[in-house]
């Protein structure tokens, strides 16, 4: 029997499109396996870029020199920023591939090419990634191939054409392609795709089974080929090796033995740990009464029990799991007069859950209004974890995955936000009363829940993103206008300073000429034909309005006039002057230049002082006036390099979160979304992509100094509330 409530479409927009048109006018069930497998891509994907961060972390902390180094780093910031998009078209392209499946063209059949992907080109690069990316679909062909074969076959067979595996949407080598193709923009080396690529099959294609067998299983279940036999499925925890080192490709999988072998290791580990802590959870009965341990379903029962009486968030300070459910133990041991105590691995799940929520609880990167939601998830994340032991060990955890999800999209909560009013925080809501209310033994819950809020956090991270994408066009503009305007100013300074010249020139010079080279400047650039053609006319504008002893100085005005005044006309007229003031202008010029000749010719000493235009010096260097008004720069304070609070502004990355202190009682959270590298600014956003601060170096390291902004630590939860409870244990354990 199918559940089609628990499809849920991750992209919508791209469904709903597919859908409504014309020729995608596919079989239901064909639809079905579509979002599945979509759903199990889209999670894939956000796998692979939560690792990708470490991962070119790690190569750039092994880096040989600086240069190389540099490129790990670069490569990180144009992923972090690219992340979504790339997510958003790959799963685009993943749709219209089914598209395709309804605009078949018989005429079109033999044209498809045998294996999808990228064409070898003439480039080295070219043939790296083509060679990668064969060796890629060759060994999953060779893992998975049989499953994929029974796909194309029932495909065939429900489409009522022959199809080939390359026509398939889920094939290896056309996933390949659209990954590929979703990445296209990104301005990395060959060196990072190679391990994006290497990346993508790791946590991508190392799925394809369960694609296959998801959806071998629909399809048979509707009657499509049901004889075929449906090949077997890897286990889940054997696909992904969380280290990050690539496995050789000639060492053998390990089998589900092996894997499950592997997660009772990592929890033997974990008790060895948590012996010194066993006990805290005991009837209080007479030591003499007998005990007998209950079973791990009776336990479940009994936290099923609890979890009906969570309180509200406003009342978490209240709630002790441990102190509730020993008073139960304590009831339940009155009526059967034995004493029922917790077997030891359920005890030591119990205590390690305890102590991470008292982690979490306690944790100053998180929001107080977040924490008083995520606490009363507590019940429910220890059910699991006395299910599936798994939940320490594997990243991928759904509902390990949830609790992260949660966290990362809260982390800009401020104290003065109105959570109420908030649809993140009252989904977040909806998340945590679903599972306290349905969440009774079956785990699958939790993949529903999260597939379901990462597609309600992917439309609000998008429109988070556009909106500090145009903050970064904006500032970047700002940059490069005030860099131009620097440029135009140094450029009238090294003509006209220490120059005495007539007043109208020097005047239309800052107002008008200005514009014209600013213009210039931020069409074609400063090392332009355009550029110096408009410097060497402000040169002859100047020279002509001054006084020449030269004796062919009266010639060389009379030759360079005409072709001065159509340089000057075609310059105003491609910055749209005011017509009006440039006619104005140009009379007060022919009248300078009448007189410049006159000057030059010998005339009277009376004529050449009746006429005499109004001469200015210009003693100071021309400023322009900013468009913008800069942020303050602390211009008198000079830091040394090795600042404590420089520092901690150099280890800043784009997407870090900083927490203000603007007052005794007001705080407020913010992202630094652009690193403006021409003018040393820092611009921050506040969670929903508006820009609410900026400053410069300077300020910023005088804020961390003062302790009025402090870096928020957004690494995933769960690790650090894991890593910092094992810590813990381990000083108990040295202290013995």
């Amino acid at each position: 029997m199918h559940n089609d409530g628990n499809v849920v479409p991750l992209h919508k927009v791209s469904t709903d499109q597919a859908n409504r048109s014309p020729l995608a006018r596919l079989p239901v069930i064909l639809l079905q396996v579509r979002d599945k497998a979509a759903q199990q891509l889209r999670l894939g994907l956000q796998e692979l870029f939560d690792n990708a961060d470490d991962t070119l972390f790690e190569m750039a902390d092994r880096a040989r020199n600086d240069v190389e180094q540099n490129l790990f780093f670069e490569a990180m910031r144009d992923v972090r920023l690219k992340r979504k998009s790339i997510e958003r078209e790959f799963i685009d392209q993943f749709f219209e591939a089914f598209v395709r499946l309804a605009q078949y063209d018989v005429t079109q059949a033999t044209l498809a090419p045998a294996v999808a992907g990228p064409q070898i080109q003439s480039s080295h690069d070219d043939l790296e990634r083509h060679l990668a990316v064969e060796a890629m679909v060759t060994r999953v062909l060779g893992r998975d191939g049989a499953s994929l074969d029974q796909l194309t076959a029932r495909l065939s067979a429900l489409l009522a054409r022959p199809m080939t595996n390359a026509q398939n949407p889920l094939s290896p080598a056309l996933l390949c392609e659209n990954f590929l193709q979703a990445g296209r923009n990104l301005g990395v080396e060959i060196k990072v795709k190679l391990i994006l690529l290497k990346l993508f099959e790791r946590y991508v294609l190392s799925e394809c089974d369960r694609f296959y067998a998801e959806a071998n299983q629909l399809l048979a279940a509707t009657g499509i080929l049901p004889d075929l036999k449906i090949s077997p499925s890897r286990r889940a925890s054997d696909r992904i090796d969380d280290t990050p080192q690539a496995v050789p490709e000639r060492t053998a999988r390990p089998s589900a033995a092996d894997v499950d072998d592997s997660v009772q290791e990592v929890f033997a580990a974990l008790q060895k740990l948590l012996m010194q802590v066993r006990g805290s959870v005991a009837p209080t009965l007479e030591p003499s009464a007998p005990a007998q341990p209950i079973s791990t379903r009776d336990l479940l029962r009994l936290l099923s029990h609890l979890q009906q009486y969570v309180p509200a968030p406003t009342q978490q300070d209240e709630f002790d799991l441990r102190s509730q459910l020993e008073q139960l133990l304590t009831r339940v041991s009155v009526k059967s007069g034995k004493s029922r105590v917790v077997e030891g691995a359920d005890e030591d799940v119990i205590n390690l859950i305890a102590m991470m929520f008292e982690f979490i609880l306690d944790d100053h990167n998180l929001p107080d209004s977040l924490k008083a939601l995520i606490g009363r998830l507590q019940i429910p994340m220890l059910k699991v974890a006395v299910q599936d032991k798994s939940f320490f060990s594997r990243g991928n955890h759904p509902a390990r995955r949830l609790l992260n999800e949660i966290a990362a999209a809260a982390m800009g909560w401020g104290a003065c936000d109105d959570h109420q009013r908030d649809s993140l925080y009252l989904r977040i809501e909806q998340v945590v009363q679903r599972l306290l209310n349905d969440f009774v033994d079956d785990p699958a819950i939790f993949s529903e829940v999260l597939a379901d809020f990462l597609a309600f956090t992917s439309d609000e991270r998008r429109r988070c993103e556009l909106l500090e994408q145009r903050i970064r066009d904006a500032e970047e503009g700002r940059a490069k206008a005030e860099l131009a305007r620097q440029r135009v100013e140094g450029a009238l300074n090294q003509v006209m300073l220490g120059k005495t010249l007539p007043q109208a020139v020097v005047e239309f010079v800052q107002q008008a000429w200005s514009q014209v080279l600013l213009l210039t400047g931020f069409k074609h650039g400063e090392d332009s034909q355009e550029w110096r053609a408009d410097v060497l006319t402000l040169e002859q504008l100047i020279w002509s309005v001054q006084s020449h002893d030269e004796p062919d100085a009266g010639l060389r005005l009379l030759a360079m006039v005409p072709e001065l005044l159509k340089a000057l006309r075609e310059g105003l007229s491609r910055s749209a002057f005011d017509p009006f003031a440039t006619s104005e202008f140009f009379s007060e010029l022919e009248v300078l230049h009448v007189q410049a000749l006159q000057r030059m010719g010998q005339a009277t000493e009376q004529a050449r002082s009746s006429d005499s235009p109004v001469m200015v010096e210009v003693s100071e260097k021309i400023v322009l006036r900013p468009a913008h008004k800069a942020p303050a720069d602390n211009m008198a304070v000079r830091l040394p390099a090795d600042d404590v609070g420089l520092l901690q502004v150099d280890q800043l990355r784009l997407g870090s979160w900083v927490e203000f202190q603007e007052d005794e009682e007001n705080s407020l959270r913010c992202k630094l979304a652009a690193i403006i590298e021409s003018t040393g600014k820092y611009v921050f956003v506040n969670r929903t992509g508006l820009k609410v601060q900026e400053h410069s170096r300077t300020s910023l390291a005088l804020e961390f100094r003062r302790g009025a902004a402090r870096v928020l630590d957004d690494t995933l939860l769960f690790d650090r509330a894991l890593e910092s409870v094992l810590g813990n244990l381990r000083q108990l354990n040295r202290g013995k």
